[in-house]
């Protein structure tokens, strides 16, 4: 079993080890990929009777499915004004929409499927690091307007009275969203899939491709899949395989740490169970887990490896300046992965060919958006909807190559500095 070391692996519950792929397996629908849209995807077509195999190179869960922040809400990695910019705002506002499908979704897996080792916990608030009530409250009237979704307005005081904090000004509350074990979500997912009669196989990365014709044949070192649809769900750790889809987004590193265990110094600076996000662009997200000893914390990006020590540094350096009491909190583990980026900043969901699928590009918003990108692909195979149309403006659009990395990173810069000026005037 191949997993990075991080605090989701050590709390793992599901140790099933998975066979790699030898000889020929003949299925209706192959994924590529054991990640959460793969295993979405999987999940909605075994459930309707499709025979399902999925290749995973690694572990499933290996990627940024397993490892992420556990956030899950509605929303893209974009905003609303520059999805309904590019495709209308009817279609914007059925994509939203769809977000939010996307977090009940999941809950509803939890419990329909009894993962209780995913350990839910409802709320998230994102904070503003500068004065903007107005605006917050503008925000929340019109979501409840537009979407029939209620959030709920936090002023200051009521904000620095769970979060010790003078970097805080207002915040938004989202009841309805919530935080979970990503991993033990996934393998409770994985579980169900082979209840059903799928078949998951681990350690075996597809070396090769013959998608003409009726018959589509993917071969591994050791076997060979045919099935009459494949679909490729590979995120940021996506490689040649498929020369359009690797080109089409940008694998880009984030950085997660958790601390000892010290709940008293941990209640000290963070009194609620809610997780926790502030409004930069690449801000910092963290939440409490084990029942209030440990804080994880994550932020950060980069477009090419970097040390991961170094970022921790730079992780921590940004807790203590939001919480000086604590500077005594010790970092006991740390990890990165990889998020793949559409220049749309939206999920690559769609048909390529006929028979041919992807489900992609998550932009750090995953959680929800695999979800519902699992589903509507699950639907489109089956004939049941072409809701996986309203994703179609957001297309395999090249991301730049080593161009668009570095333009993704001065990007990334220039955010930093504007959020650094903003808060200088708060």
């Amino acid at each position: 079993m191949t997993y990075p070391d991080t605090y989701y692996k050590r709390t793992m519950s599901d140790p099933k080890k998975r066979p790699s792929l030898a000889g020929t397996e003949e299925c209706d629908t192959l994924i590529i990929g054991g990640g959460l849209a793969g295993l979405t995807t999987a999940l909605q077509l075994a459930r309707a009777g499709q025979s399902v195999v999925v290749l995973e190179a690694q572990s499933v869960g290996f990627g940024a499915s397993g490892r992420n922040g556990g956030f899950v809400s509605p929303g893209y990695a974009t905003g609303t004004d520059q999805i309904a910019r590019i495709a209308g705002q009817d279609a914007a506002k059925r994509l939203h929409l769809m977000s939010i499908e996307g977090v009940d979704y999941v809950r509803q897996n939890i419990e329909a499927l009894g993962i209780d080792d995913a350990k839910p916990k409802k709320g998230l608030m994102s904070a503003v690091r500068y004065e903007d009530g107005a605006s917050l409250k503008a925000y929340v009237e019109q979501t409840r307007r537009q979407y029939g979704y209620e959030l709920e307005f936090m002023d200051r005081d009521r904000v620095r009275t769970v979060l010790k904090s003078d970097r805080y000004f207002q915040a938004v509350r989202d009841g309805q969203s919530f935080h979970m074990h990503p991993l033990n979500y996934l393998r409770g997912v994985a579980r169900e899939i082979e209840r059903l009669g799928g078949r998951i196989f681990e350690a075996s990365p597809a070396k090769a491709t013959n998608l003409d014709g009726a018959q589509k044949r993917v071969m591994t070192q050791n076997g060979e899949v045919r099935a009459r649809n494949v679909v490729f769900t590979t995120g940021g750790y996506t490689g040649s395989l498929h020369g359009k889809l690797k080109r089409s987004f940008l694998p880009i590193a984030t950085y997660v740490m958790v601390s000892q265990e010290a709940p008293e110094l941990i209640a000290s600076a963070i009194q609620t169970t809610d997780a926790i996000g502030d409004n930069r662009r690449a801000g910092d997200y963290y939440r409490v887990v084990d029942d209030g000893r440990r804080l994880l914390w994550g932020g950060r990006i980069t477009t090419r490896a970097a040390s991961t020590q170094a970022l921790v540094r730079e992780l921590r350096a940004e807790m203590v300046g939001t919480y000086p009491q604590l500077a005594g909190l010790k970092t006991e583990l740390a990890w990165s992965g990889l998020m793949s980026y559409a220049r749309h900043l939206m999920p690559q969901i769609g048909r390529m060919s006929p028979g041919v699928w992807h489900c992609t590009a998550f932009g750090g918003h995953g959680l929800n958006t695999t979800a519902i990108g699992g589903k509507v692909i699950a639907e489109g195979i089956l004939g049941e909807s072409d809701r996986y149309k309203l994703y179609e403006p957001f297309g395999l659009v090249w991301a730049g190559g080593l161009a668009g990395l570095a333009v993704a990173q001065l990007t990334y810069w220039k955010l930093q500095a504007q959020d650094w000026w903003r808060e200088r005037a708060a």
